[in-house]
């Protein structure tokens, strides 16, 4: 399983292939992705431990464990850890790089170029 340090905490590779791909991240405390899209990507994410904010379709989710929620293509989202610790499941097609950043807290857009 390979780990991928982020600003926000960590995400394992548990699975990636050429038609899937599982994730395990975990998110600290007080931290948030970026405000993103997907172009072609598609992703389920369901809570496993602690409580998580989505931002979604215009408006505030809470989600607890078991919680789950499918992101299509387009659909502006972000994920905060407001009340403490979160590890959360992604399944999703397998476009790793399809990320569009509209919003980081953490200086990852790039001038001229929403990644």
């Amino acid at each position: 399983m390979r780990r991928i340090i982020k600003p926000w905490g960590y995400e394992e590779l548990v699975e990636h292939n050429d038609r899937y791909v599982v994730k395990r991240l975990f998110m600290k405390k007080g931290h948030r992705c970026s405000l993103q899209y997907h172009r072609k990507k598609i992703e389920t994410v369901m809570i496993l431990k602690g409580k998580l904010e989505l931002f979604y379709r215009g408006r505030m989710r809470h989600m607890r464990p078991f919680d789950a929620v499918t992101i299509r293509p387009g659909e502006k989202h972000r994920m905060e850890a407001l009340n403490g610790d979160c590890m959360y499941l992604e399944c999703s097609t397998p476009e790793l790089d399809d990320v569009v950043r509209l919003e980081d807290l953490y200086g990852r857009l790039q001038k001229g170029k929403r990644r």
